[in-house]
């Protein structure tokens, strides 16, 4: 799914019109015949077309964030997947006004980094981090990794962000990224680590215990790795649902 087969962002298109327009032939901005709709809808549709070529020639995720519903966010990723950042944070506890962010790892374009507090964890490369993203990529995320960051480091996070969580919802995943990982058939290095574990390790960490921050970073550094292979599952699942969806729509 590319925002190019998309029109639900234009205003009185839903998910039945849009199916509609799938399947009789108008599977993308190229194909779209303003015979198709009523002349009001059809101007509508032809008006946000040609915004929309603009914003994606300029490479502009925001526009797309802004105009599409959130629960349809995940058509972005197939567009801007090349420069999404995919990350996880590791904290102290579940409250963002009290406990501390440990270690931070980011994956894009194939490279992972990972910062550490008390070294290299700072504002600076977290906005710097973030800024070079066309799309942030989480799991649970909006809730939690985002403004734990903001909170704790007043970062200004303005890239569209998706969060993976509500799209694997939507097609049966339920449950924390573990979960979702294992039903999914991705393997980790060392399954047996869990959030809590992640405190200890820290916790140990600070009492000099040899090794403990090697696996926390080694632990929360798959997190934001298994982050890629589960949008490009979950994406590829619900382009292949909406499209099914649309095919069965055209046989009733």
């Amino acid at each position: 799914m590319r925002i190019e087969n998309s029109f639900i962002p234009v205003s009185g298109v839903g998910e039945k019109t849009e199916r509609q327009l799938w399947a009789n032939g108008a599977t993308d901005w190229d194909c779209f015949d303003p015979s198709l709709v009523g002349p009001t809808t059809a101007e509508k549709i032809e008006s946000f077309i040609d915004t929309a070529r603009d914003h994606l020639a300029a490479e502009n995720p925001t526009f797309f964030d802004q105009t599409f519903p959130s629960s349809e966010r995940w058509r972005l990723y197939e567009n801007f997947r090349d420069d999404a950042c995919f990350f996880d944070i590791e904290t102290t506890g579940l409250d963002e006004h009290r406990d501390v962010v440990t270690t931070v790892s980011f994956h894009q374009a194939g490279e992972t980094t990972t910062l550490v507090r008390d070294d290299d964890l700072t504002a600076d490369r977290i906005q710097a981090m973030v800024d070079d993203a066309s799309l942030l990529v989480s799991f649970n995320g909006i809730r939690f990794d985002q403004p734990f960051l903001e909170t704790s480091f007043s970062v200004d996070v303005e890239v569209p962000h998706l969060d993976l969580m509500y799209p694997c919802k939507s097609v049966g995943l339920d449950g924390g990224l573990k979960q979702v990982e294992r039903d999914i058939g991705i393997e980790r290095d060392r399954p047996d680590i869990s959030g809590r574990d992640a405190v200890r390790l820290w916790r140990e960490h600070e009492s000099g215990v040899d090794g403990a921050l090697d696996t926390l970073i080694s632990y929360n550094r798959e997190d934001a790795v298994n982050l890629k292979t589960l949008a490009d599952e979950v994406t590829t699942t619900l382009h292949e649902q909406v499209f099914e969806q649309a095919r069965q729509q055209s046989v009733e």
